[in-house]
């Protein structure tokens, strides 16, 4: 589906910006990219920007006007950081990854144009464009740089994709111990913790075995509505028998005064 999605810079003065591009679209799992009569291309920068991109480069697509880039598009956007004179369906960003992907869905290509750094698209190429595209920077700030605007267009279409396809946007990170980390604490293990948290209580002076004042029961709650696993016991268990060491290690210093 995203290979139905192109991105089209037009007349890009740094080729700095076009490997920074091409690395955007790579991550977000774009190919296809379209140069409109670009100032310097190839490029030694260019291949540097892409940081491992270099194969989005190797295939660009490089045509002398707007036209012969959009040929084969049903769809086509434009971004537009100014205020026109002619008003124009405008799009937002996540609406543009959205009604990209249902585009493509639908059988359509679809294309994302980007206008030259210092001046973006001119009204003539803007009024090819069904829709055009702004992104909601600081007001006070609003220039983005070429290929930081690549990135933010190919984020949404991912989002959008991810979404049309039933796929996760995020992916939990499986700890190295997940299995003692997904098996709970069998009840045996859960009393030999309870035993060698009470000795540890007592030996630090917190617990008097002779008024109690139910300070296991309670702490028997308390653990036993956690659910610990394994790995967590593990751990508890650790902390006691250091707590032990540590107590047992300033009882001799005081001895040995």
């Amino acid at each position: 589906m995203l290979q139905n999605i192109r991105v089209v810079l037009v007349n890009t003065s740094h080729p700095g910006n076009i490997g920074g591009a091409a690395r955007a679209m790579k991550n977000m799992g774009l190919s296809r990219l379209v140069l409109v009569d670009p100032e310097d291309f190839p490029s030694v920068e260019a291949l540097a920007r892409a940081s491992g991109a270099d194969d989005i480069l190797e295939s660009a697509q490089v045509v002398g006007t707007l036209e012969e880039a959009l040929v084969g598009c049903s769809l086509v956007l434009g971004t537009s950081a100014r205020d026109r004179r002619i008003p124009w369906p405008l799009l937002d960003p996540r609406e543009c990854g959205k009604t990209s992907v249902e585009q493509v869905q639908a059988g359509g290509e679809v294309a994302l144009v980007f206008g030259r750094e210092y001046a973006g698209l001119t009204n003539e190429e803007l009024q090819r464009c069904q829709f055009h595209v702004h992104i909601p920077s600081n007001p006070d700030f609003s220039s983005l740089n070429l290929a930081a605007a690549v990135q933010v267009l190919t984020y949404e279409v991912r989002m959008a994709w991810l979404a049309a396809e039933g796929l996760p946007s995020k992916v939990e990170k499986v700890e190295t111990t997940a299995m003692l980390n997904a098996q709970p604490v069998t009840m045996d293990e859960l009393e030999l913790f309870f035993g060698h948290l009470e000795s540890t209580l007592v030996e630090i002076g917190f617990l008097d075995p002779e008024k109690p004042r139910h300070l296991m029961s309670r702490l028997r709650r308390l653990y036993g509505r956690s659910g610990i696993s394994k790995l967590e016991m593990n751990i508890l268990r650790g902390i006691l028998t250091e707590t032990q060491k540590a107590a047992r290690g300033e009882i001799q210093k005081r001895r040995d005064k």
